[in-house]
């Protein structure tokens, strides 16, 4: 609204709150750095905050962060790391394998590799072929809090025997020709262990994501100390299978970098103007180009199931405004305490801001949230109405 009303450029500091699930990385309510311009591109816009945060890490801590950040599209964070955050440091990359496990009598692998849904990777784990069973039992109940079913491996123990030098309950369901090719596309060596994932998309990124973070930190395997990244190009919308209809994967005010046209025949192929940057495995900043024509907003909210009483209700305010014409414009939003956390090396942001909240999203200091009182609803105009029954539940 202020790029409409003919402010070129803007800043805040604001307190936020967040209705997500909480992490170590994250608190219900936290601190933003907000900035917002006109007449700039989301390469501008990058260059502009790089050049910022190398100078407060510099300036700061002392830390020179190199002299230009790498950028990675969204799909290959994805298909090489597992996760759109990748933290760089860590030498583990995913390897798709799909195509050598199609025919294999093993379903556990065939079965997701004939899925267009479906994912089949390894990673390659350098010298780790001395883990014990116990400690792939360990990280198989790991990835389990991903839904992954299960981790097969397989240690690399003589690559010149042959089937005879790998050393796993799995390779039996498998010719040696396919074998030979996992070998080649992973770059095995004697002493490795591959670990695999077979499932769902979704599930294989989530679960093999995460583990790779878990191993690179517990065998040492970090390769300096900042590695920072610009995540780009993601997809406009996600598709939830439950509900039956598209999500914005930002936020309904991302400018898409297509047309309008090419918007409606083909949602779920559009990429966003939307950048994050990433540093260490943690988005620090997020931002977009945003949407500066009244058409190409209402055809957002149409694909997002939001119809026009709705988007009337909601933000009529801002498709009147875009009526009078708005400048391109975009912008870019850092989490304070994120970066606070990074630059002093905590582990958690908890240990940076005063007052944490609790995994609930409870206040220990003030006892928040408490149990409202009656006289407090009266006063505010609400009446709560027990569900239908609760009262026989209870006596029975």
């Amino acid at each position: 609204m202020l790029m409409i009303a003919g402010f070129d450029r803007y800043y805040q500091v604001v307190r936020c709150f967040r209705d997500e699930d909480l992490r170590a990385d994250r608190q219900p309510e936290f601190t933003q750095l907000d900035i917002e311009t006109s007449f700039m591109d989301e390469h501008e816009i990058m260059n502009v905050m790089e050049e910022m945060i190398r100078q407060l890490f510099a300036k700061v801590i002392n830390v020179d962060l190199g002299a230009e950040f790498p950028r990675m599209s969204y799909q290959e964070a994805i298909s090489r790391y597992g996760i759109d955050r990748p933290d760089l440091r860590i030498p583990l990359e995913l390897v798709d394998i799909a195509d050598d496990m199609k025919d294999v009598d093993f379903k556990v692998f065939s079965a997701p590799a004939n899925d267009p849904k479906g994912r089949v990777v390894a990673m390659r784990v350098p010298n780790a072929g001395d883990l014990s069973r116990k400690d792939i039992e360990d990280l198989t109940k790991y990835v389990s809090i991903y839904g992954a079913k299960g981790l097969a491996y397989i240690k690399v123990n003589d690559l010149a025997a042959g089937l005879d030098g790998l050393q796993s309950p799995i390779v039996k369901f498998a010719p040696k020709e396919v074998w030979d090719s996992v070998l080649a596309k992973t770059g095995a060596q004697n002493g490795d262990l591959i670990f695999f994932g077979a499932d769902k998309a979704s599930i294989v990124n989530e679960a093999m994501g995460a583990l790779r973070v878990k191993l690179g930190h517990d065998l040492n395997m970090l390769q300096g100390e900042w590695k920072p990244v610009w995540v780009v190009d993601f997809p406009m919308f996600d598709w939830d299978e439950k509900a039956g209809r598209f999500n914005a994967i930002h936020h309904p005010f991302t400018a898409p970098s297509c047309s309008v046209e090419e918007l409606v025949a083909n949602p779920g192929a559009a990429l966003s103007r939307a950048y994050d940057l990433v540093l260490n495995g943690t988005e620090v900043g997020g931002g977009s180009i945003r949407i500066n024509r009244t058409s190409m907003q209402q055809t957002v909210f149409e694909i997002l199931g939001i119809g026009e009483d709705e988007a009337r209700e909601k933000f009529g305010f801002l498709l009147d405004a875009l009526k009078y014409g708005a400048p391109p414009h975009g912008g870019l939003a850092f989490g304070l305490d994120r970066l606070v956390m990074l630059m002093t090396g905590s582990t958690s942001i908890r240990d940076v801001i005063a007052f944490p909240k609790t995994q609930s999203a409870a206040c220990p200091l003030v006892s928040a949230p408490a149990v409202v009182t009656d006289e407090q609803l009266k006063e505010l105009g609400i009446r709560l109405i027990k569900p239908a029954g609760k009262d026989k539940e209870k006596q029975n």
